[in-house]
């Protein structure tokens, strides 16, 4: 019951996945695996996309269009080994997908399914990191009269990403922030009743009045100093493992180099840290849901070949002060602790008896 359970979230979010990249949704494709056409045929259009956007290298391009060709067995054997090469050259982590027998793995339940969410997540990632190269400002020339000058501001990057993540054209020269703002929120609006029960719920769902501001305001300095804390002791530790390495009798030589690598990488990590109020009003309410690291759902996405590693012995480094024997005590002559009776000798005081 507990894997039909899970097999149904992994197809509700596959689905999802699917939907988000403008891809009909499939209906039991995966269930069949590599003997459906439809599941060969989407498997070939996501992979066509990402070697379209330069994912993939040339050489394998012409194998990507030979997934959905053909029918039967061989087509089915084909498509099977060119899903290991494109795994391959994706580094995908699972690897239980494309192992020494590919053809078992395919069939094992959830297979298809892991690979349709593999195959969707590097799409997205793809998709991203061309709309960002597309809005590098060493790459973006100069805009036409009438839009938005200085697209090499972090902000107005931001701004334009969100521009066409909704959809909505770039604004004028002398375009209203208010008006902007106004059409983006119209714009949210009318596509927050598409998502999923549930999607994008906010974690702070009051009205902000004065004093609530002012609360969180306060919280936003307790966060920055907090993670302010946490950036000096890591960059401490940092400081102290790399004068570490210089203690070898190897730094002699490469010392200088060493310096050359690790200066610049340093002076661009600061203990400031970038929380700010925005930050706090974009969090969303899953933040709050605490799930152990042992938990089943963690550990599906976690547990790899290293964890089934046993050390060996290793040397016993102590650190047991109960263990310990305490030190007897030492005598020491009179004359050593500065006192005037030769060694060995005592005075005794007698005491005096009253009289009746």
């Amino acid at each position: 019951m507990e894997g039909a359970e899970a097999e149904a979230r992994e197809r509700a979010a596959v689905t999802r996945d699917l939907l988000a990249l403008g891809y009909e949704a499939f209906s039991g494709a995966a269930a069949l695996g590599p003997s459906c056409p439809d599941f060969r045929v989407l498997c070939a259009r996501l992979a066509a996309e990402l070697a379209t956007l330069g994912v993939l290298e040339r050489e394998r391009e012409e194998d990507v269009e030979a997934l959905s060709v053909g029918n039967g067995p061989s087509a089915e054997e084909k498509f099977r080994r060119q899903v290991v090469g494109l795994l391959q050259e994706l580094h995908c982590p699972d690897r239980s997908l494309y192992g020494e027998d590919c053809a078992a793995a395919l069939r094992t339940p959830g297979a298809c399914l892991r690979l349709l969410r593999f195959l969707c997540t590097e799409l997205q990632a793809a998709r991203l990191l061309c709309l960002h190269s597309q809005l590098d400002p060493s790459r973006v020339a100069a805009p036409p009269g009438g839009e938005v000058a200085e697209e090499g501001a972090g902000m107005v990057q931001e701004l334009i990403l969100i521009l066409q993540a909704l959809g909505l054209p770039r604004p004028t020269l002398g375009t209203l922030a208010s008006r902007l703002l106004r059409e983006l929120h119209a714009k949210v609006s009318e596509l927050l009743p598409s998502l999923p029960p549930g999607s994008l719920e906010p974690l702070l769902s009051y009205p902000l009045d004065a004093p609530r501001w002012e609360a969180l305001e306060s919280l936003c300095q307790s966060l920055r100093y907090q993670y302010s804390c946490r950036r000096r002791l890591l960059l401490k530790r940092l400081d102290l493992t790399t004068s570490a390495f210089h203690w070898s009798d190897r730094a002699e030589a490469q010392g200088e180099a060493m310096k050359a690598v690790l200066i610049p990488i340093r002076g661009a990590l600061t203990p400031e840290s970038e929380v700010s109020i925005a930050h706090i009003l974009a969090a969303r309410a899953d933040l709050s849901r605490l799930v152990p690291a042992t938990s089943k759902a963690a550990r599906r996405v976690t547990c790899c070949a290293i964890n089934k590693v046993l050390m060996g012995n290793v040397p016993d480094r102590g650190g047991r002060p109960n263990e310990l024997e305490a030190p007897m005590p030492s005598w020491q002559n009179r004359r050593e602790n500065g006192g005037g009776q030769k060694a060995g000798r005592q005075c005794w005081g007698r005491k005096k008896k009253k009289k009746k």
